[in-house]
């Protein structure tokens, strides 16, 4: 159902949903390692490290497409949407070391990346499905946090949407997703646009890491 809709608007847009699929895989592959590393930071076993992959990648893509009524989920229609989160679920087994030693934050550098791309790749399916603007850039928040949220819960840990500490999270993909839907709104989306779009909130995000930017809180009495 999604593959016949993306290919009747790919015309009269630019959409390629091929690229939007291949930005939506890498996502999964990155909110998997999240989850991955989460789960070996934490000591679970195998199962545990497989499951929180999982929960991690597909969480927020079958809430976006649950919301669009886009059923079944993309990720129980296509095999790829299994086979990648359990590949990176086995390499993060075997290979977290060498993973954490490379980055600094491995868990919230991987989780910016697959934030971003969730971002553009909601806002995209949303936008495909002709909802409202506001909706869609909505459903392009849920799909960016909602793998996170999920992962953080079960991990028994603050989800970053949440804490008290929390630097920008849905703000980046808020913007990400407003970028995305003022192009396809204004007939200028493309590829390149919807990849500039991730990699901006991606960016964002870890900038707002190593710099503490957060978003203002209530004054206190």
């Amino acid at each position: 159902m999604i593959s016949g809709l993306l290919q009747q608007v790919d015309s009269a847009t630019g959409l390629d949903a091929t690229l939007e699929r291949s930005l939506d895989l890498i996502g999964v592959f990155f909110f998997a390692v999240s989850g991955g590393l989460l789960a070996v930071r934490k000591g679970f076993e195998l199962v545990g490290v497989v499951a929180l992959s999982l929960v991690t990648a597909l969480g927020g893509g079958v809430i976006r497409d649950v919301v669009l009524g886009a059923t079944p989920p993309t990720a129980f229609n296509d095999v790829l949407y299994l086979v990648v989160p359990l590949s990176a679920a086995g390499l993060v087994f075997v290979a977290h070391q060498p993973i954490d030693h490379q980055f600094v934050k491995p868990v919230q550098f991987f989780d910016a990346a697959g934030l971003g791309l969730f971002a553009a790749t909601g806002a995209v399916k949303a936008a495909a499905f002709e909802v409202s603007a506001v909706g869609a850039v909505l459903i392009g928040v849920i799909a960016a946090v909602g793998g996170g949220i999920v992962r953080d819960v079960l991990a028994n840990e603050p989800p970053h949407l949440f804490h008290p500490e929390s630097r920008l999270y849905a703000i980046p993909a808020a913007l990400g997703a407003t970028v995305i839907v003022v192009a396809w709104r204004n007939g200028f989306y493309s590829g390149g646009v919807a990849i500039g779009a991730a990699v901006g909130v991606s960016v964002l995000r870890l900038a707002a890491i190593r710099f503490g930017w957060r978003a203002p809180a209530p004054r206190r009495a």
